[in-house]
C-alpha cells in the first residue's frame, strides 16, 4: 500500500547524497577521536578513584 510520502524522486534523493570535503571528513575523524579519548580518560578516572574511595571511606 503506499501512502504517498515514498515517490520515486525522495527514493533517488535519499540515496543520492553529496561527497563530503575534506574539512568536513576531518572534522568526523576528530569528533570521533575526541569521543574516544574522553571515554577512556573517563575510565582510567574510574578505575583509579574506584578502590582508593573504598578505603578512604572505611576508616
Amino acid at each position: 500500500m503506499n501512502d504517498g510520502m515514498n515517490t520515486p524522486s525522495m527514493a533517488r534523493n535519499k540515496g543520492a547524497q553529496r561527497q563530503k570535503t575534506g574539512a568536513e571528513l576531518r572534522e568526523e575523524r576528530l569528533k570521533a577521536a575526541l569521543k574516544a579519548n574522553m571515554a577512556r580518560r573517563k575510565a582510567q578516572a574510574k578505575a583509579r578513584t574506584g578502590p582508593n574511595n573504598e578505603k578512604t571511606q572505611g576508616q
